[in-house]
């Protein structure tokens, strides 16, 4: 009775352990894989790409080498990845710029939205405005009167032409009405420290990008351009409490490989980044930073890229937003 008792668990079972050992794409990787990061080391784009990384050498046994190829808001490194081997062994640190704000925001892009397989989206959190210590102004509001009392006169850094702090910068003008002039840098890291110093009064930022500078005083965070205040944070209000709406500036971080690469590599290079998303030392780092994890299928990333493509594609439309 209870050998039969015992083979008919094995026998139900079995589904379920083969469910668990499946490999969509076994012997994959066999070799280590480049994952193109297109900003500058220490921006928080690298260290979402690295924390991840980290792990996924563990889970995989090959090396991910992160490869910095910053310029022109991520697109260097988008078009590497768009026109790369649809093999697996290449993929990019999918954000806002590479992937929404480039192909959507030039008349002439060299690769589109769709170039990509979306594999997942690691972690998203809200950008927030930072300025230099001496700036006057000491709120949300305060901030928002400033602007408007000097038009133009306000040197706003951001990460390159079409990043995603370029596009928040014309989604915050658009929702107050105050006009900002543009300083585009390379990276995040080249941008805090002309702010720091003075030469820039600010940009929308990251607070993974920011972080150093934050804690040691060398800049001031005016608000969270988010729906709610971030745990890093706590003290700073969001421009939605000061009264001032529709200026919101989502900001995410995921991984995408060149279009039609295999559904099976798209489908375990997803696995493992959840399985990195799973793990306590990389959520609390990347919770440190503000972020709230995302993980889920490649399919719930290419549902969040489209989502937010299509409000860029609204704000050209409505000509906030022009395409240069």
């Amino acid at each position: 009775m209870k050998a039969a008792w015992l083979a008919l668990v094995l026998c139900c079972a079995s589904p379920a352990i083969a469910a668990v050992n499946s490999d969509p794409a076994p012997g994959f990787p066999s070799k280590p894989i480049r994952w193109i990061v297109g900003f500058t080391p220490g921006a928080s784009n690298d260290v979402v790409a690295r924390t991840v990384a980290q792990r996924l050498t563990e889970i995989w046994g090959q090396q991910i080498i992160i490869d910095n190829r910053p310029g022109a808001g991520g697109m260097i490194g988008g078009e590497m990845v768009a026109r790369g081997a649809p093999d697996g062994y290449t993929v990019l640190l999918a954000t806002g710029g590479p992937n929404i704000g480039n192909p959507l925001l030039m008349k002439k892009p060299p690769y589109k939205v769709e170039d990509f397989a979306y594999v997942a989206i690691a972690a998203d959190n809200p950008l927030i405005l930072v300025v230099t210590p001496s700036f006057p102004a000491k709120t949300p509001r305060e901030f928002v009167d400033y602007l408007k009392a000097n038009p133009g006169k306000v040197n706003w850094a951001t990460s390159g032409i079409n990043s995603t702090p370029h596009v928040s910068m014309a989604i915050f003008t658009h929702a107050t009405g105050v006009k900002l002039t543009q300083v585009p840098y390379k990276g995040a890291a080249a941008a805090l420290i002309d702010i720091v110093s003075g030469q820039v009064s600010g940009m929308h930022s990251s607070v993974a990008s920011a972080e150093s500078q934050i804690r040691s005083g060398r800049v001031r965070v005016i608000a969270v351009a988010g729906p709610k205040r971030l745990p890093a944070i706590p003290d700073v209000p969001t421009l939605a409490e000061a009264g001032i709406s529709n200026a919101e500036a989502p900001n995410f971080y995921g991984m995408a490989a060149p279009a039609h690469t295999p559904r099976a590599i798209v489908q375990k290079l997803n696995a493992g980044v959840n399985d990195a998303l799973a793990q306590p030392e990389v959520r609390r780092r990347l919770g440190d930073l503000g972020m709230d994890i995302v993980g889920g299928s490649a399919e719930d990333a290419t549902k969040y890229v489209m989502t937010q493509a299509a409000r860029v594609r609204g704000l050209i439309r409505a000509g906030v937003l022009t395409p240069e």
